[in-house]
């Protein structure tokens, strides 16, 4: 989201968006770890509206999507945008422990 930022300040955005429309799959990785201000929530907004119905899009996250309304905000974008994502969606929930966490202790107990 900060590449979007980016963009919009250098007057890119346009051109930006126009590489998001076109990729075959997008990857949000981490998503929710920072909060959404208004010009976030609107590109997040046009990003999954270029992509609904067009392409593929993965979004990880630690954050449970029942507080994602929460997350976005501005409960009218947030609603328009989870229901192109969520049912539209095919969801994997992973249980256990950190992947991160099993390597540093296999690491640990190696040494």
């Amino acid at each position: 989201m900060e590449r979007v930022k980016v963009a919009r300040l250098e007057g890119t955005y346009t051109k930006f968006m126009d590489k998001v429309e076109k990729c075959d799959l997008l990857i949000l990785d981490d998503f929710g770890l920072f909060e959404f201000d208004n010009i976030t929530r609107q590109a997040f907004m046009d990003i999954i509206e270029s992509k609904y119905d067009r392409s593929s899009i993965i979004i990880t996250s630690q954050i449970p999507v029942n507080k994602w309304h929460e997350l976005i905000g501005e409960g009218t974008i947030a609603d328009a945008i989870l229901d192109r994502l969520v049912y539209s969606s095919h969801r994997i929930k992973l249980e256990g422990e950190s992947m991160r966490k099993n390597k540093m202790k296999n690491i640990k107990n190696y040494n």
